[in-house]
Order: C-alpha cells, then sequence, then structure tokens
C-alpha cells in the first residue's frame, strides 16, 4: 500500500465489489477513492463493461468506460459457478468489511452470496444489494436502465416544449445518483458498525434514488397543488419563474436564471417587462417572456451580455461543451480533473473526487484493473499456496492477466 493510501480515510476497510455497468462500480470507486481495498470480483473473461465500451470509445486494453468507473480498484477473476470459486469468494467475505452487488433479483441467492448466507460467516458485515426498482414487488425483473428510469421518474416532463417529445438528460443520471446514494449508505452502516459492531443489510434501487432527488419539485407538486404543466416554450423548468432556459445569442447561447423583471427588462432594452410583478408575472406570461427575452438576447454576442449581467447582479452564465468546460480557470483551480498515469492506457486525464478532506484526502493509488490482474496476489493474501493457486488456474476456476 503507498503511504498516499494508508492515510486515506477508509484505508484499511475491505470491499468485495460484484457489479457491473455503471452504479454499482462507481460507487466502489468512490470507497476505493477513499483509500478502500476495493476488490472487484468479475468472470474469467472480464466484467460486462470491459466489452461494451460507452460511445464506442476503445483503449489498448481497457475501454474508456471501464477506465472511468474501475480506478483503485484490485480484479480478482473467479468462476463463482465453480464450487472452488464459490469457495474463494466466501473466503475472501470473511474478513472484507463491505459486500457490493447489483446483480437481477435472485441471482444472489441461486449463487449462495445473498446477505443471509454471507452474514452467517461475517456478522459485521455491511452488505450492500443496488437494483433498478426494488428487490422485490411488480418491477423487480424489470431492466433498471438508465433512460428507462429517467422516463419513469416524472423529471422529462418538467422541462421542455409542451407537446413535444421529453427530453432526457445528456449524461446516465439515474445511474450516477444511485451510485453516490450507494456510496452515502455504506458510509452511514460504516459509522454505525464502529459505534455497535453491527453489520447491516443496506438496499438501494435507482427508482427511489432518482425519485428522492426531486424532493422538492415532488412538494410543489403533492403539497404546492401545482400541476406539473410544460410551456408552449422550452422553458427550463415548470416550477421555475420565467426566464429560465439557455437563450440563443448573436455567437452562441447564454443561460438566464430567474432575474428581476424591471433590471432584466432595462438592461436587455424590453420595456414590457419593467412594469411586470415578479410574484405572478414569470408564471402567468410564461411564454411572452420567454419569447420576448430570445428576441432581444441575439441582439449581442454572449460575452457582451455577461457582461452587462455580472454588471447588474443578473444570474447568468455560459453554455459550455467538454471542450470549454476542461479549460474553464474555476475547474482549474478547484483541481477538479486529475492525470495519473496508467500501465497500457499511458497517461490519464479525469475527473477527481468530490470532496475534499484537508487530512485524510482522497488520491488514485492505481488504475483500473487489467481482467484478473490481482488474482494471485488477493488469493496468497488469503492463505492460498503457489501450489494451489496453479491448480485453480488450471481448472480455469480463475484467471489472471500478467501486466
Amino acid at each position: 500500500m503507498s503511504e498516499q493510501a494508508a492515510k486515506s480515510i477508509l484505508s484499511g476497510y475491505t470491499v468485495v465489489d460484484c457489479t457491473i455497468a455503471m452504479a454499482g462500480p462507481f460507487a466502489t470507486q468512490r470507497l476505493g477513492d477513499l483509500g478502500a481495498d476495493v476488490i472487484k470480483v468479475e468472470p474469467t473473461n472480464g466484467e460486462w463493461q470491459r466489452h461494451t465500451p460507452a460511445g464506442g470509445a476503445t483503449g489498448n486494453k481497457i475501454n474508456a468506460s471501464f477506465l472511468s468507473l474501475n480506478r483503485n480498484k484490485r480484479s480478482l477473476a473467479v468462476n463463482l459457478k465453480d464450487e472452488a470459486g464459490h469457495a474463494i469468494l466466501l473466503d475472501l467475505v470473511k474478513s472484507a468489511d463491505v459486500f457490493v452487488q447489483n446483480y437481477r433479483p435472485g441471482v444472489a441467492k441461486r449463487l449462495g452470496v445473498d446477505y443471509e448466507s454471507l452474514s452467517k460467516l461475517n456478522p459485521s458485515l455491511i452488505y450492500v444489494s443496488m437494483s433498478g426498482y426494488g428487490e422485490d414487488g411488480p418491477y423487480a425483473h424489470r431492466p433498471g436502465q438508465d433512460l428507462l428510469l429517467q422516463g419513469m421518474s416524472g423529471a422529462m416532463l418538467s422541462t421542455g416544449r409542451e407537446g413535444d417529445a421529453p427530453s432526457p438528460a445528456g449524461q446516465y443520471l439515474v445511474d450516477a445518483v444511485a451510485a453516490s446514494t450507494a456510496f452515502e449508505a455504506v458510509l452511514a452502516a460504516l459509522l454505525h458498525r464502529e459505534r455497535t459492531g453491527e453489520g447491516q443489510l443496506v438496499t438501494v434501487n435507482m427508482l427511489d434514488a432518482i425519485t428522492t432527488l426531486q424532493m422538492q419539485e415532488l412538494a410543489v407538486f403533492m403539497q404546492g397543488g401545482l400541476p406539473q404543466k410544460r410551456s408552449n416554450e422550452p422553458h427550463a423548468h415548470v416550477y421555475i419563474r420565467a426566464p429560465y432556459g439557455a437563450f440563443p445569442t448573436q455567437d452562441g447561447f447564454v443561460i438566464v436564471a430567474m432575474p428581476s423583471l424591471k433590471t432584466f427588462g432595462e438592461v436587455i432594452g424590453e420595456p414590457t417587462f419593467v412594469e411586470m410583478n415578479d410574484s405572478t408575472d414569470p408564471w402567468t406570461y410564461r411564454d411572452e417572456i420567454y419569447a420576448r427575452t430570445r428576441t432581444r438576447l441575439k441582439a449581442k454576442t454572449t460575452a457582451e451580455w455577461l457582461a452587462l449581467f455580472d454588471a447588474h447582479g443578473i444570474w447568468a452564465g455560459p453554455v459550455y461543451g467538454y471542450g470549454d468546460l476542461l479549460k474553464d480557470p474555476q475547474i482549474a483551480h478547484n483541481g477538479t480533473f486529475i492525470e495519473y498515469d496508467h500501465p497500457t492506457e499511458g497517461r490519464v486525464k479525469a475527473p477527481g473526487f468530490p470532496y475534499k478532506f484537508s487530512k485524510t484526502p482522497a488520491s488514485v493509488t492505481r488504475g483500473a484493473p487489467l481482467v484478473g490482474q490481482h488474482t494471485r496476489a488477493v488469493l496468497a493474501g488469503l492463505g492460498y499456496s503457489e501450489t494451489q493457486i496453479a491448480q485453480l488456474l488450471e481448472k480455469h476456476v480463475i484467471a489472471e492477466t500478467v501486466n
């Protein structure tokens, strides 16, 4: 273990990661970033994400998707359907702190790695089960895919133009929210165990994660009794006053967020806004305000408008692409992106950590592993002899890649 990893806040904790795709691996990567020893248990031919690169972004030996979600992990490649392979996992669980899986409902039970089975071996184990819709219920066996959950969450009908097709988020939003939810849950469960010594089952599902994210919007709908009604113009949020959205300028776009209409009207030269009442008119005349704002803002460049808005205290900002984001001075100041060397993928630049600790900082101590790169080391740590490891390799119970 590196000196940096030894200082990290979760150093000394072992996480057994039996997850695939995005939500589970992203959650366990966050634990690894904070110093936990995350052992990624994957099939001998590699986890699904190794073979399904997002955007077709392949790498040398590891594609961009897998690389982005599996740093700070060791890879143990093992066939869990083989009796000897299953025994290896049980050996690993006996001394682990956290076990995370996002199998389809029922699969963990069939593999003999459900909470009831593993907690008998290790009563202090924190067992995290992630799913699309819940552990049981009418939708339990539906595929927990990001876009499907976005559509079900209600969020798509809070933006855009009435009558137009709903517009999904431009990120894997539900996966990311579920990952953060699971990460929070593990930290809370670890705190409880530190106080009591007690392990427990933690369940996280994507549907609940994206629903509870909309705490404020759903309160406005339920307690406030206000309908979720989109307008004729592509307003950015049904429950926020106009103008609120991205508007074309002479050379691009600018974001404007719910300004005082009097000040805003004076700055953009729209006299009809000056006498409007900010308490009622931004909702009553939402389409009209949007249309007139769109017309006025075409008169100047984005930079010109941003300078004017800043001088008058109007909330506004640019619309970035990823290239712009990478060059932003605040991003540079924050150290949002990090760089590290990967043995097969070369110099990697990636988003870093969403949290900062003054005494126990997060760090990258290893990049995403090759399939079974750490199989031999993990088994040796469990007490397996070189002879036993060689026999398991010969029988294809385990696999390793030597870098």
